[in-house]
């Protein structure tokens, strides 16, 4: 058998349909006239829009009237749209505008020619902007395009805020599959709830009236648990869509979670679950120094490495406190709450207890509230959620009036469904300084310090490590840490357990603890050593530390850092600088709505 080689020529093609399009153009050889509305005519070739398109394929087939036919009639097409998509045949370019998208697409859709499909499509979706995303949604839904529809419904939520204001005509346009898909996004910045609520209600006067099932989809999109309880009351006279079984019901199961005050973390669901992405960890109290407090709380975006302040701010001056996240609302508990002026110097340098207030911070409606209190001060103790119940766990304790402190080996759990705080069983021995993680259930307490001084923890701490299943209510002891530690971070991740740095430790170790095996294992050492930070672990298992101490040349030196450890990869890097030198925020994750 003789060789062979298949050969191929790129211009071929270039060739081929610049010699159609000469032809066209002069007029050559050309077998029917296709001829648009208002009587415009377009002289073509018969093969070529066969081979190009799946309607003239079928037009032009064997047993159709137009196989020989002259002239074809098309006059549910404009002229403009028609030449072009000729144009695109004959020569391989689209001739695309935003005035000129219409009819080019309508053309290209009705005559099936998907290449030129795509690229309307394209050109829909990488041009959206405030100004067009309504319309280019109504036009990707007219004519089918799941992507270029998609990217419309994200322009729309992220713009929604200026939508609002001077878009609004445009909001009201919308069909309603769209609009309904936009009240579906889970992140919208910058946007209050009953805002949403009044567009859905204005665009249900402007294009209705709709039958009751339909109004009924649209409206369920809202979270009417977002809306406060006398907004609630006002739009439930101002249509009577509201008034239908089905949202009155919403209404109502919206009104009874208002009414459950410290129940509420219990009971989230969609209707109340802030439109937010849950990538931000709250930082609460601290400063540049641990004399210098200040009434901080800042957000920090775990995907654009960001800080933007929280407003408002909890109005106080926080050290040795402790941060928790439950059901979509923040806890801050307890410390010590130091006085100072406006520059964020303390009032008096003298020494404070311990207290026992509890805040909660409202991501919904941005407010700070009293809860219950401890039923004791604490300060430098650890708390922790588990399966929704909050533990505040040793500490230093204080007495009203007195300004010493012991530590304490009690344990107190917060009651949401009655909320009250009630005792738990005590550690085996007074810890304060130490650290806590829950992990399947169970709840990890490791180092800490026996007595109530600070001036004891100096060059001292534990290595003891505790477990204790809420079940059983009994504590076991567990293989001891391999570095004693006071004031350090414990966190779950993966599956185990890791113990960081804490203050006076003479090296940077970290480890990790294999419940399985009961084994701890030494990891990478965090790059400078730190103490005082704050840490926060991601939902992928990545712990993120903000700010801390170091000693440089006998002096404390706070740091901006925002270093990230990789607890699958065993590996640290810095990712963000804090706005300041901090050191003594707690910090937790917490779905925060954008403000405007």
């Amino acid at each position: 058998m003789e060789n062979y080689s298949l050969l191929y020529s790129s211009g071929q093609r270039t060739r081929l349909l610049s010699g159609f399009q000469r032809l066209r153009s002069q007029n050559v050889m050309c077998d029917v006239v296709l001829e648009a509305g208002g009587g415009v005519r377009f002289p073509c070739h018969r093969a070529l829009l066969a081979a190009s398109s799946d309607y003239f394929w079928a037009l032009f087939g064997a047993t159709t009237a137009e196989r020989w036919a002259g002239s074809v009639s098309l006059p549910a097409l404009a002229a403009e749209g028609l030449g072009a998509v000729l144009d695109f045949l004959y020569s391989g370019w689209l001739n695309l505008s935003a005035d000129t998208l219409p009819t080019i697409l309508e053309a290209a859709r009705y005559l099936q020619v998907a290449p030129a499909v795509s690229l309307c499509e394209g050109f829909l979706s990488e041009g959206l902007r405030v100004d067009n995303c309504c319309y280019y949604a109504n036009l990707a839904e007219l004519h089918a395009l799941p992507d270029a529809l998609e990217a419309a419904h994200r322009t729309i939520a992220r713009e929604m805020g200026a939508l609002l204001g001077e878009g609004r005509a445009g909001l009201l346009g919308l069909n309603v599959q769209s609009l309904m898909a936009v009240l579906d996004t889970d992140e919208m910045a910058g946007v209050e709830e009953k805002d949403l609520l009044q567009l859905a209600l204005d665009w249900l006067s402007s294009n209705g009236p709709l039958p009751a099932l339909k109004s009924n989809l649209l409206l369920s999109r809202l979270r009417f648990g977002l809306v406060a309880p006398t907004d609630l009351a006002a739009f439930g006279k101002a249509h009577r869509a509201m008034a239908t079984p089905l949202v009155r019901s919403q209404v109502t199961r919206a009104l009874e979670y208002h009414a459950l005050s410290s129940a509420q973390p219990l009971r989230q669901s969609q209707q109340s679950r802030p439109r937010a992405a849950g990538g931000l960890a709250l930082l609460v109290g601290g400063g540049p120094s641990p004399e210098r407090l200040e009434p901080l709380t800042l957000a920090f975006d775990v995907r654009s490495r960001t800080f933007s302040p929280v407003s408002p701010a909890l109005p106080l001056r926080l050290q040795g406190h402790c941060v928790c996240s439950v059901g979509g609302f923040l806890f801050v508990l307890g410390g010590e709450e130091v006085a100072g002026d406006d520059d964020g110097d303390p009032a008096e340098p003298t020494a404070v207890s311990p207290s026992n207030r509890v805040w909660r911070y409202d991501p919904r409606f941005r407010s700070w509230q009293q809860t219950a209190p401890l039923l004791e001060g604490r300060s430098q103790f650890s708390c922790l959620a588990v399966e929704g119940i909050l533990y505040a766990i040793g500490g230093r304790r204080g007495t009203p009036g007195c300004h010493t402190a012991a530590a304490t080996a009690s344990v107190e759990f917060y009651d949401m469904a009655t909320g009250c705080w009630r005792r738990g069983p005590p550690m085996p021995r007074p810890l304060h300084g130490h650290a806590s993680a829950a992990l399947d259930g169970g709840v990890y307490v490791s180092g800490g310090l026996q007595g109530g001084s600070h001036s004891e923890s100096v060059g001292s701490g534990s290595r003891d490590f505790l477990f204790w299943d809420p079940r059983g209510r009994a504590w076991a002891r567990k293989a001891p840490m391999s570095v004693a530690r006071f004031g350090h971070r414990l966190a779950a991740a993966n599956g185990h357990i890791y113990a960081l740095l804490g203050m006076f430790e003479p090296f940077s170790d970290i480890e990790r603890y294999d419940p399985t095996w009961d084994h701890w294992t030494l990891l990478r050492p965090l790059p400078g050593g730190c103490f005082g930070y704050g840490m926060a672990t991601t939902p992928s298992g990545k712990l993120l530390l903000f700010g801390g101490q170091r000693w440089s040349d006998g002096r404390r030196v706070t740091g901006r850092s925002v270093m990230e450890y990789d607890t699958r990869r065993d590996t640290w890097k810095e990712v963000g600088r804090l706005p300041g030198p901090l050191t003594g925020t707690e910090c937790a994750l917490l779905a925060l709505p954008e403000q405007s």
